[in-house]
């Protein structure tokens, strides 16, 4: 996943943030955008995926001692797939806990 993907994961987290948080307002608009969740879910998931696959590759590139790979481009791909797969967790516990909130409403 390249940094344009991840720039646009995080501005879509903070804007659902901000949205969640009261401090922006949804505008009424006559389009309906339609958003099929399970795949952008699936979206980021598989650019998480493809991310650390890419990091493990160079990493194993770095160990076999191939020429043209450099220890601080394996840190640099080692770290961005590390905040990736972080900020996938932390979504992961912000769906959670809105599920069990949904789930404890009364009807």
């Amino acid at each position: 996943m390249d940094q344009a993907g991840i720039d646009n994961i995080l501005k879509q987290l903070q804007a659902a943030s901000a949205l969640a948080s009261g401090t922006q307002k949804i505008t009424p608009t006559n389009e309906t955008p339609s958003v099929d969740f399970s795949e952008k879910l699936k979206s980021a998931i598989d650019q998480i995926n493809q991310t650390q696959q890419a990091s493990d590759r160079l990493s194993e590139q770095f160990v076999s001692d191939q020429p043209g790979v450099d220890l601080h481009e394996v840190m640099i791909s080692l770290q961005k797939a590390n905040i990736s797969f972080q900020s996938m967790v932390q979504v992961r516990n912000k769906l959670v806990t809105a599920y069990q909130e949904i789930m404890n409403m009364q009807v």
